[in-house]
């Protein structure tokens, strides 16, 4: 198991569509990210910076981040393209974070 981490950026006045859109996940995307190793998946925000904070452990070579070619995350991409900061293909920016600390 490795616990990854990373952090995205919110457009401003966005949190309550993020929530909701989260709230309502679809059900397909979720076993996606099982299905792909993903056992527990965290989003944090905070609302001084819009910064969002995930973190998410993961078997194997599994994790969120390696899900890019499947079309259901490319279009939750799509769906979320309007609430946050992007790339050209929609993916969210995303900066990886070094784990320094770990207590078990």
């Amino acid at each position: 198991m490795k616990r990854l981490a990373f952090k995205m950026k919110l457009n401003p006045g966005q949190k309550e569509a993020y929530i909701k859109r989260h709230d309502e996940i679809w059900p397909k995307l979720e076993k996606l990210l099982k299905d792909s190793g993903v056992s527990e998946y965290t989003i944090f925000l905070d609302e001084e910076t819009n910064t969002l904070f995930a973190f998410q452990k993961a078997f194997g070579d599994g994790g969120s981040q390696n899900l890019a070619d499947h079309p259901i995350v490319q279009k939750w991409w799509d769906f979320m393209a309007d609430i946050m900061e992007t790339n050209a293909d929609n993916s969210p920016v995303c900066t990886p974070l070094k784990e320094v600390y770990y207590m078990d």
